[in-house]
């Protein structure tokens, strides 16, 4: 019997679509089961407790790190924010887990210029930014995210993955499963796409990289014709 594949997507209502439309990409692309989660801080709230910080600028900026608690740290996980595009079959990157590691993150060189982004949210910079917008955790061994610390660690703590205490823990997986439009150069085998800066659904951002496949993805998603994806119907 295959196991599904535990993604956890970080959800904020303000990029409902956004959610939906990655969730439809990745399950047309997949090759195994899928089992997707939305982060919804209203499903949290008994073991989310924390205030919202000033410079937090989505809803799942801190409920990311409870996907090894909400997997019971058991297998691996997926998470991913919901400001992006699967163009691959997501069977790719779970294969890439290794025993070796706690997490698997593509190791971005990333600081931001601008000092806001989306829905004119403060943009932060800081070590090892957009680590954490992809993640494979290796659950048995995050068992330090437990919600008690999930709720008083700081952010950077969290972001900066200091609760490992080594960062020979994190692995390093393919920079194409974290592609950052707006940043990185333009490249045919981005994976999964990545609007930090804000996605195709907001009007500032209508013409961006990737935003035409992201409208072909809702149309999609929106019509009951089958169609053909990766050689599949």
């Amino acid at each position: 019997m295959t196991i599904p594949i535990k993604i956890y997507i970080g959800f904020d209502p303000r990029e409902t679509i956004a959610f939906h439309v990655l969730a439809h990409s990745i399950h047309v692309r997949s090759s195994l089961p899928v089992s997707i989660t939305p982060l919804m801080l209203d499903q949290l709230r008994q073991a989310l407790t924390r205030e919202r910080h000033p410079l937090q600028s989505t809803d799942f900026s801190f409920s990311r790190f409870l996907t090894p608690f909400l997997s019971e740290y058991a297998g691996w996980s997926v998470f991913m924010d919901c400001d992006m595009l699967m163009r691959d079959d997501i069977a790719r990157l779970y294969a890439l887990r290794d025993e070796r590691y706690a997490v698997m993150v593509v190791k971005h060189d990333h600081v931001p210029k601008e000092a806001v982004k989306f829905l004119d949210q403060p943009q932060s910079a800081y070590q090892k930014k957009n680590w954490s917008s992809v993640m494979l955790f290796n659950n048995a061994r995050c068992r330090a995210l437990t919600p008690h610390y999930v709720n008083h660690a700081s952010g950077l703590e969290l972001h900066q993955f200091k609760w490992l205490g080594n960062d020979d823990l994190i692995g390093q997986i393919p920079a194409r499963w974290n592609h950052l439009v707006g940043y990185d150069a333009r490249r045919e085998d981005a994976a999964l796409v990545h609007y930090t800066l804000g996605g195709p659904y907001f009007d500032e951002f209508h013409d961006c990289e990737y935003a035409q496949q992201w409208r072909d993805e809702l149309q999609y998603m929106l019509c009951v014709e089958q169609r053909e994806v990766n050689g599949r119907r």
